[in-house]
Protein backbone atom coordinates (compact mmCIF):
# COMPACT_ATOMS: atom_id res chain seq x y z
CA UNK A 1 0.00 0.00 0.00
CA UNK A 2 1.23 3.47 -0.86
CA UNK A 3 0.00 7.06 -1.05
CA UNK A 4 2.09 7.69 -4.18
CA UNK A 5 0.23 8.67 -7.35
CA UNK A 6 2.87 8.67 -10.09
CA UNK A 7 0.77 10.76 -12.48
CA UNK A 8 0.37 13.48 -9.86
CA UNK A 9 4.09 13.41 -9.02
CA UNK A 10 5.07 13.71 -12.69
CA UNK A 11 2.61 16.56 -13.15
CA UNK A 12 4.25 18.69 -10.47
CA UNK A 13 7.80 17.58 -11.20
CA UNK A 14 7.52 18.99 -14.72
CA UNK A 15 6.86 22.50 -13.42
CA UNK A 16 9.05 22.33 -10.30
CA UNK A 17 11.43 25.01 -11.57
CA UNK A 18 8.60 27.55 -11.25
CA UNK A 19 7.91 27.10 -7.53
CA UNK A 20 9.47 30.44 -6.56
CA UNK A 21 8.33 32.44 -9.62
CA UNK A 22 5.54 34.60 -8.21
CA UNK A 23 4.18 35.13 -11.72
CA UNK A 24 4.63 31.53 -12.83
CA UNK A 25 2.42 28.46 -12.64
CA UNK A 26 2.35 28.59 -8.83
CA UNK A 27 1.17 32.21 -8.70
CA UNK A 28 -2.16 31.12 -7.08
CA UNK A 29 -0.27 29.55 -4.16
CA UNK A 30 1.84 32.68 -3.69
CA UNK A 31 -1.40 34.69 -3.53
CA UNK A 32 -2.89 32.10 -1.17
CA UNK A 33 0.10 31.90 1.16
CA UNK A 34 -0.48 34.97 3.39
CA UNK A 35 -3.95 33.89 4.53
CA UNK A 36 -2.80 30.28 5.06
CA UNK A 37 0.11 31.41 7.22
CA UNK A 38 -2.06 33.85 9.18
CA UNK A 39 -4.68 31.16 9.86
CA UNK A 40 -2.14 28.51 10.88
CA UNK A 41 -0.33 30.96 13.16
CA UNK A 42 -3.52 32.19 14.85
CA UNK A 43 -4.68 28.69 15.72
CA UNK A 44 -1.24 27.29 16.59
CA UNK A 45 -0.26 30.14 18.92
CA UNK A 46 -3.62 30.03 20.67
CA UNK A 47 -3.59 26.23 20.94
CA UNK A 48 -0.09 26.04 22.42
CA UNK A 49 -0.64 29.24 24.46
CA UNK A 50 2.31 31.07 22.87
CA UNK A 51 2.82 34.83 23.17
CA UNK A 52 1.99 36.36 19.77
CA UNK A 53 4.56 39.10 20.33
CA UNK A 54 7.40 36.64 20.75
CA UNK A 55 10.21 37.22 18.24
CA UNK A 56 10.26 33.57 17.14
CA UNK A 57 6.78 32.36 18.10
CA UNK A 58 7.22 28.85 16.65
CA UNK A 59 10.49 28.22 18.47
CA UNK A 60 10.64 24.75 20.07
CA UNK A 61 7.88 23.40 17.82
CA UNK A 62 8.63 20.57 15.40
CA UNK A 63 6.62 20.99 12.19
CA UNK A 64 6.14 18.44 9.40
CA UNK A 65 5.12 19.92 6.04
CA UNK A 66 3.84 17.08 3.83
CA UNK A 67 3.72 17.69 0.08
CA UNK A 68 6.01 20.65 0.70
CA UNK A 69 6.70 21.31 -2.98
CA UNK A 70 9.34 23.99 -3.34
CA UNK A 71 9.01 25.06 0.29
CA UNK A 72 6.44 27.86 0.12
CA UNK A 73 5.15 27.04 3.62
CA UNK A 74 8.24 25.35 5.06
CA UNK A 75 10.33 28.49 4.71
CA UNK A 76 7.98 30.90 6.55
CA UNK A 77 7.54 28.34 9.33
CA UNK A 78 11.33 28.07 9.64
CA UNK A 79 11.75 31.86 9.72
CA UNK A 80 9.27 31.95 12.60
CA UNK A 81 11.51 29.64 14.62
CA UNK A 82 10.10 26.17 13.98
CA UNK A 83 12.23 23.08 13.43
CA UNK A 84 10.84 22.13 10.01
CA UNK A 85 10.86 18.86 8.12
CA UNK A 86 9.48 19.09 4.59
CA UNK A 87 8.65 15.95 2.63
CA UNK A 88 7.53 15.46 -0.94
CA UNK A 89 7.12 12.45 -3.22
CA UNK A 90 8.74 14.40 -6.08
CA UNK A 91 12.53 14.41 -5.94
CA UNK A 92 12.57 17.39 -8.29
CA UNK A 93 10.45 19.41 -5.85
CA UNK A 94 12.80 18.53 -3.00
CA UNK A 95 15.89 19.56 -4.98
CA UNK A 96 14.30 22.95 -5.75
CA UNK A 97 13.31 23.38 -2.08
CA UNK A 98 16.81 22.50 -0.83
CA UNK A 99 18.47 24.93 -3.21
CA UNK A 100 16.15 27.80 -2.29
CA UNK A 101 16.57 27.17 1.46
CA UNK A 102 20.35 27.10 1.08
CA UNK A 103 20.32 30.42 -0.77
CA UNK A 104 18.34 31.91 2.11
CA UNK A 105 20.45 30.34 4.89
CA UNK A 106 17.52 28.33 6.25
CA UNK A 107 18.08 25.01 7.98
CA UNK A 108 15.16 22.87 6.81
CA UNK A 109 15.22 19.07 6.73
CA UNK A 110 13.90 18.25 3.25
CA UNK A 111 13.25 14.59 2.40
CA UNK A 112 12.11 12.91 -0.81
CA UNK A 113 9.64 10.51 0.78
CA UNK A 114 6.00 9.97 1.77
CA UNK A 115 4.45 9.95 5.28
CA UNK A 116 3.98 6.19 5.54
CA UNK A 117 7.74 5.72 5.15
CA UNK A 118 8.79 8.21 7.84
CA UNK A 119 10.23 6.75 11.04
CA UNK A 120 9.60 9.75 13.34
CA UNK A 121 6.53 8.30 15.05
CA UNK A 122 4.85 10.63 17.53
CA UNK A 123 7.54 13.24 16.99
CA UNK A 124 5.84 16.30 15.47
CA UNK A 125 3.95 19.06 17.28
CA UNK A 126 2.28 20.28 14.08
CA UNK A 127 1.59 18.59 10.73
CA UNK A 128 0.65 20.60 7.65
CA UNK A 129 -1.31 18.95 4.84
CA UNK A 130 -1.91 21.90 2.55
CA UNK A 131 -3.45 21.32 -0.88
CA UNK A 132 -2.06 17.80 -0.97
CA UNK A 133 -4.75 15.25 -0.04
CA UNK A 134 -6.56 15.71 -3.37
CA UNK A 135 -3.38 14.43 -5.05
CA UNK A 136 -2.63 11.31 -2.96
CA UNK A 137 -3.47 7.75 -3.95
CA UNK A 138 -4.74 6.29 -0.66
CA UNK A 139 -6.29 8.93 1.59
CA UNK A 140 -7.06 6.55 4.47
CA UNK A 141 -3.44 5.36 4.60
CA UNK A 142 -2.23 8.95 4.30
CA UNK A 143 -4.32 10.21 7.25
CA UNK A 144 -3.48 7.17 9.39
CA UNK A 145 0.22 7.78 8.71
CA UNK A 146 -0.18 11.40 9.80
CA UNK A 147 -1.87 10.28 13.01
CA UNK A 148 1.12 8.08 13.80
CA UNK A 149 3.63 10.88 13.18
CA UNK A 150 1.87 13.48 15.34
CA UNK A 151 2.60 13.86 19.05
CA UNK A 152 -0.14 13.20 21.57
CA UNK A 153 -1.83 16.58 21.93
CA UNK A 154 -0.36 17.72 18.61
CA UNK A 155 -2.12 19.81 15.98
CA UNK A 156 -2.74 19.02 12.30
CA UNK A 157 -4.00 21.27 9.51
CA UNK A 158 -5.58 19.88 6.35
CA UNK A 159 -6.44 22.31 3.55
CA UNK A 160 -8.15 21.11 0.39
CA UNK A 161 -11.05 21.72 -2.01
CA UNK A 162 -14.70 20.80 -1.53
CA UNK A 163 -16.46 18.62 -4.11
CA UNK A 164 -19.29 20.93 -5.15
CA UNK A 165 -20.67 22.44 -8.34
CA UNK A 166 -19.22 25.77 -7.20
CA UNK A 167 -15.74 24.28 -6.82
CA UNK A 168 -15.96 22.82 -10.33
CA UNK A 169 -16.83 26.25 -11.72
CA UNK A 170 -14.21 28.17 -9.72
CA UNK A 171 -11.33 25.75 -9.10
CA UNK A 172 -11.34 23.96 -12.44
CA UNK A 173 -13.17 25.92 -15.14
CA UNK A 174 -12.23 29.31 -13.68
CA UNK A 175 -8.70 28.73 -12.38
CA UNK A 176 -7.51 26.33 -15.09
CA UNK A 177 -9.46 27.09 -18.27
CA UNK A 178 -10.51 30.73 -18.04
CA UNK A 179 -7.99 32.58 -15.84
CA UNK A 180 -5.20 30.08 -16.65
CA UNK A 181 -3.91 30.43 -13.08
CA UNK A 182 -3.08 26.72 -13.10
CA UNK A 183 -2.08 24.28 -15.86
CA UNK A 184 -5.09 22.47 -17.28
CA UNK A 185 -5.43 19.11 -15.55
CA UNK A 186 -3.92 20.25 -12.25
CA UNK A 187 -7.04 19.09 -10.39
CA UNK A 188 -9.49 16.22 -10.78
CA UNK A 189 -12.89 17.24 -9.40
CA UNK A 190 -13.66 13.63 -8.49
CA UNK A 191 -10.70 13.63 -6.06
CA UNK A 192 -12.04 16.60 -4.12
CA UNK A 193 -13.52 15.74 -0.72
CA UNK A 194 -16.41 17.28 1.15
CA UNK A 195 -15.66 18.70 4.64
CA UNK A 196 -18.07 16.32 6.32
CA UNK A 197 -16.39 13.35 4.59
CA UNK A 198 -12.94 14.49 5.69
CA UNK A 199 -14.11 15.24 9.23
CA UNK A 200 -15.59 11.75 9.51
CA UNK A 201 -12.31 10.16 8.40
CA UNK A 202 -10.40 12.29 10.91
CA UNK A 203 -12.70 11.59 13.85
CA UNK A 204 -12.67 7.87 13.01
CA UNK A 205 -8.90 8.06 13.58
CA UNK A 206 -9.55 9.65 17.00
CA UNK A 207 -8.64 13.17 15.97
CA UNK A 208 -10.78 15.95 17.50
CA UNK A 209 -11.89 18.85 15.30
CA UNK A 210 -10.71 22.18 16.73
CA UNK A 211 -11.51 24.52 13.83
CA UNK A 212 -13.07 24.42 10.35
CA UNK A 213 -12.87 27.50 8.11
CA UNK A 214 -13.51 28.42 4.52
CA UNK A 215 -11.08 30.46 2.43
CA UNK A 216 -12.41 32.58 -0.41
CA UNK A 217 -10.86 34.78 -3.07
CA UNK A 218 -12.10 38.33 -3.64
CA UNK A 219 -11.38 39.17 -7.32
CA UNK A 220 -12.03 42.89 -6.77
CA UNK A 221 -9.40 43.31 -4.05
CA UNK A 222 -7.38 40.36 -5.39
CA UNK A 223 -6.94 38.85 -1.96
CA UNK A 224 -7.95 35.81 0.07
CA UNK A 225 -9.90 35.96 3.31
CA UNK A 226 -11.25 33.58 5.94
CA UNK A 227 -14.97 32.90 5.78
CA UNK A 228 -17.68 30.51 6.92
CA UNK A 229 -18.22 29.57 3.27
CA UNK A 230 -16.56 26.18 2.73
CA UNK A 231 -18.04 25.53 -0.72
CA UNK A 232 -14.64 25.71 -2.45
CA UNK A 233 -11.44 26.03 -0.39
CA UNK A 234 -11.43 25.06 3.28
CA UNK A 235 -9.00 24.17 6.06
CA UNK A 236 -9.63 21.89 9.03
CA UNK A 237 -7.52 21.90 12.22
CA UNK A 238 -7.57 18.82 14.45
CA UNK A 239 -5.79 17.68 17.61
CA UNK A 240 -4.57 14.20 18.41
CA UNK A 241 -6.24 12.85 21.53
Amino acid sequence: MSTINKDEINKFSKIADEWWDINGKFKPLHMFNPIRIEHILDITLNYFKIDKNKKLPLENLKILDIGCGGGLISEPMSRLGAEVTGVDASDRNIQVAKLHAKKNNLNINYLNTVPENLKQKGEFDVILNLEVIEHVENLDLYLASCYGLLKQGGLMFTATINRTFTSYIKAILGAEYILRWLPIGTHDWNKFIKPEELERKLTDLKFSITNSSGLTYNPIFQEWKKTKDMSVNYIIAVEKN
